[in-house]
């Protein structure tokens, strides 16, 4: 077998691995990622998985950077297709890309922000620093996208610096250092309301509720913008 057929084959198992496994995940939540379901639904042996993935953890790991890669991916795509657009355009468009993208790949969003895999440890700095800070300071990027429209309406905020996590700021204050603790707390805000309602159709609780996710979503974003001062 040459060289380039066997990393070629190497490379469609390790891909089928973690089809797998998130799989697994679908239908048995996180703690049915294991090594030895993974072989036999691929009818491998245990052993053969491990000359893939040395530990459960390292698959996660694994796992998790790919899809937060993913995630990071398509909200900056969104971001950048917008550039010369203004605010109401520019959010609409990273927000609608993260929806969609968390509808398409459900397990991928559970892994990134729902339960943590039982036993997991991740290493040192995280499973997916870059995709994370993309992600992070994504979010900051519509508070500041938003700022100059809605920053009158913040003029009595309480907040702080203190009142962050340091990694929080570790991450957005050299990205946006003119911001100030008031937009940081919009940041969150503005991922609190995106990120609820995506997470409640994402885990079916909004299946019973509503034949509209969808436009659910939509509607709270342009309400969200309007409160923004960026959409009349």
């Amino acid at each position: 077998m040459t060289t380039g057929r066997r990393e070629r084959l190497r490379a469609e198992t390790t891909t089928e691995i973690k089809d797998v496994a998130l799989g697994l995940m679908a239908t048995g939540g996180p703690d049915a990622i294991t090594l030895r379901a993974i072989a036999r639904e691929m009818g491998m042996t245990a052993n053969a998985i491990y000359g893939y993935f040395p530990t459960r953890d390292d698959l996660v790991t694994t796992l998790i950077r790919d899809v937060y890669t993913a995630l990071a991916d398509a909200v900056d795509a969104a971001w950048d297709a917008t550039s010369a657009e203004g605010p109401a355009v520019r959010i609409e468009a990273w927000a609608t890309a993260f929806r969609a993208w968390a509808v398409t790949n459900p397990e991928g969003f559970r892994l990134v922000y729902g339960d943590p895999v039982p036993g997991y440890r991740a290493p040192e700095g995280g499973p997916a620093p870059d995709a994370a800070l993309r992600v992070c300071t994504g979010f900051t990027a519509l508070a500041a996208e938003a700022w100059p429209h809605a920053g009158h309406r913040y003029r009595d905020s309480a907040f702080d610096w203190p009142d962050f996590d340091p990694g929080l700021l570790a991450k957005v204050r050299p990205v946006f250092p003119g911001l100030p603790p008031a937009a940081v707390a919009l940041a969150l805000r503005i991922w609190g309301h995106l990120h609820g309602l995506v997470s409640l159709e994402v885990y079916g609780h909004l299946r019973t509720q509503t034949s509209s996710p969808e436009k659910l979503f939509h509607e709270e974003l342009t309400q969200l913008l309007r409160g923004l001062d960026v959409r009349s």
